[in-house]
C-alpha cells in the first residue's frame, strides 16, 4: 500500500526503521513532546533516549497502514510487532507538526 506520507514523517519512520536515533532526533523541535505508554518525554535528548530504550526493550517493527489528517494533526495508523504481549497491535501515531519539525507525537 502506498501512503501519501508527508516527507517529514517518512523521514521519521525511516530513521526509526534503521534504529537511527541520532537521525530521528533531527525531525523533532527542540522542545518537542512524546506521549507513549503513559509517559511524557520532553526534548530531543530525552526523545532519542526513549527510542533507544523502546527499541532495546521491544525489538519492534512498524508497518505503516494508513495516514489521515484529523483536527490539524497527522494520524498514522501502524501495525507494530515485537517482543510484547498481544503482538502485533495496531497503534495510532498522532503527530503535530509546526514548520518543518514534529512538535508532538502521541502513540496510542
Amino acid at each position: 500500500m502506498s501512503l501519501n506520507l508527508p516527507h517529514l514523517l517518512a523521514g521519521y519512520f525511516a530513521a526509526e526503521d534503521r534504529n537511527d536515533t541520532e537521525g530521528l532526533g533531527a525531525y523533532f523541535a527542540d522542545d518537542a513532546v512524546v506521549r507513549d505508554e503513559g509517559r511524557t518525554i520532553e526534548g530531543v535528548p530525552s526523545i532519542k533516549q526513549w527510542m533507544r530504550d523502546v527499541k532495546k526493550k521491544y525489538h519492534h517493527t512498524v508497518e505503516l497502514l494508513e495516514v489521515v489528517e484529523r483536527e490539524g494533526k497527522t494520524v498514522v495508523t501502524t501495525k507494530v510487532a515485537g517482543n510484547f504481549p498481544n503482538s502485533p497491535v495496531r497503534l495510532d501515531h498522532i503527530f503535530e507538526i509546526e514548520g518543518d519539525r514534529i512538535v508532538s507525537l502521541e502513540i496510542r
